[in-house]
């Protein structure tokens, strides 16, 4: 049987190798303590679940979810977006829902990409955004992402014929996997170099919400791109909510863009269920002091495993954001990532996932999700400590 060439690039994917070697594990007896996916295990809002179950009780909800049947979810998120950022979004012609923010990063590049045409990526960045790109056809310029430049992309380094050839940009800022911040002046100079360059910008931005005490919140790119001129945005509701696997999202953005993932999207899917949709409404709009709980949540893990870490002596940096750690491996593991992972959870059952698996320049590192309580996450760093003496 002979494939489409455009899959090749998508055979190996860093959560589904990991998921291979947690199996393994598993069959061999090991408890798993899994870090190594940004699931979160804490509880959606109470509110949310309560407008989903009357929704399951309510025959019209039972249908196909076309796009204008999806107005008062998008005018629960143009609401939400004025209270949060202070500008107006029309519900009509610059909100789209989606079945998760990897769907709209996924499918966005058919929608902006011909083929041959390049995409400029972060490097580390998100899998899919690259999976996207390839579905298209596209091209990928790789932007590296270092520690000494704070892990955000230098414009001037690309090549200008990579340049002339290139339709879109793609930022996620608070950043997964390094978990880095971006300031406004930063996306300042992304909607200029964009707009002289005839470039989409997009902001993937699953972590909005998700940053910690003493550092600023995260800019919405429409606070550098205010008139929507060239970019989208991607929101979800897997952070903010704890509702990672019902699969809800939206877009915001410049018309035409929103217009042309719509189109797309139009031949793919019909929507989640409108109870689902109810939920998220629900979620805007309820009580928001989950977000608070969330984040005082996280950053006591993110304490907990950091102090642990540096008490075993592997020096990692504070995360300013994200429910992540990005924690530099040291010799002899420093080019290993992946091996070092498959072997950790071989050895102990504490499945992390390798950086190498995000980008060439996240080989070296290792991310590690702080998705269990502060006891599990010492145990589990207790175990990475027996492993890295044995080695």
């Amino acid at each position: 049987m002979q494939l489409a060439q455009r899959i090749k690039p998508l055979q190996t994917n860093v959560f589904a190798d990991m998921d291979e070697a947690k199996a393994i594990a598993t069959q061999s007896g090991k408890e798993i303590i899994d870090l190594s996916l940004g699931s979160s295990d804490l509880p959606a809002p109470k509110t949310a679940i309560a407008a989903i179950e009357n929704s399951l009780h309510d025959p019209s909800t039972h249908g196909y979810t076309l796009f204008h049947s999806t107005r008062s979810f998008r005018e629960a998120v143009a609401r939400w977006y004025q209270r949060k950022y202070g500008q107006k979004v029309d519900p009509e012609t610059e909100v789209l829902p989606l079945i998760g923010c990897q769907e709209g990063t996924a499918h966005l590049p058919l929608a902006v990409l011909n083929p041959g045409d390049y995409a400029l990526l972060q490097d580390p960045g998100y899998p899919s955004h690259a999976g996207g790109v390839y579905l298209a056809g596209g091209q990928i310029y790789r932007m590296p992402l270092f520690a000494e430049r704070d892990f955000l992309p230098d414009f001037s380094v690309i090549p200008p014929e990579i340049v002339q050839q290139a339709r879109m940009m793609v930022l996620s800022y608070p950043h997964n996997p390094t978990t880095a911040i971006a300031p406004l002046e930063f996306f300042q100079e992304a909607v200029t170099f964009c707009k002289k360059n005839n470039l989409v910008l997009v902001h993937d931005f699953p972590y909005a919400d998700v940053v910690f005490e003493g550092s600023p919140p995260s800019p919405s790119i429409f606070q550098a791109d205010t008139q929507k001129e060239i970019a989208i945005e991607f929101y979800t509701f897997s952070k903010s909510y704890n509702m990672g696997g019902f699969r809800i999202a939206y877009a915001i953005g410049n018309p035409q863009l929103i217009r042309a993932l719509r189109q797309v999207k139009a031949i793919v899917d019909f929507n989640q269920y409108r109870g689902i949709l109810n939920g998220g409404i629900a979620a805007l709009e309820g009580d928001q002091s989950i977000i608070n709980d969330i984040i005082q949540t996280f950053q006591k893990r993110r304490d907990a495993a950091v102090t642990a870490l540096r008490h075993i002596g592997w020096p990692v940096a504070t995360p300013k954001a994200t429910m992540y750690i990005w924690a530099k491996l040291r010799e002899p593991w420093h080019n290993k990532s992946n091996q070092f992972c498959v072997e950790l959870v071989k050895a102990t059952g504490v499945a992390l996932a390798p950086g190498a698996g995000f980008g060439e320049s996240g080989e070296g590192y290792v991310r590690i999700a702080l998705v269990r309580d502060e006891a599990v996450l010492e145990t589990a760093i207790a175990r990475m400590a027996a492993f890295l003496k044995s080695a």
